[in-house]
């Protein structure tokens, strides 16, 4: 059987929390943000915790994490 490979893409993207969740940045941070309000530049700062729809298909992509 072949090895289980990381996705490497994703690797870079995503970071698993203690509990089994992902956690990520925000999109739409990287310019334009003159058409944003001031509540939705203040509220892309940081990092967001991925859906639960999508955990079972991150799992996969990211194995060993």
């Amino acid at each position: 059987m072949p090895k289980m490979k990381t996705n490497r893409a994703a690797a870079k993207r995503f970071k698993k929390t203690a509990k089994g969740g992902f956690k990520s940045g925000h999109a739409f941070t990287s310019h334009r943000f003159h058409g944003k309000t001031k509540k939705q530049r203040r509220q892309l700062r940081g990092t967001g915790m991925m859906d639960q729809t999508n955990i079972k298909r991150f799992k996969k992509m990211l194995p060993f994490k």
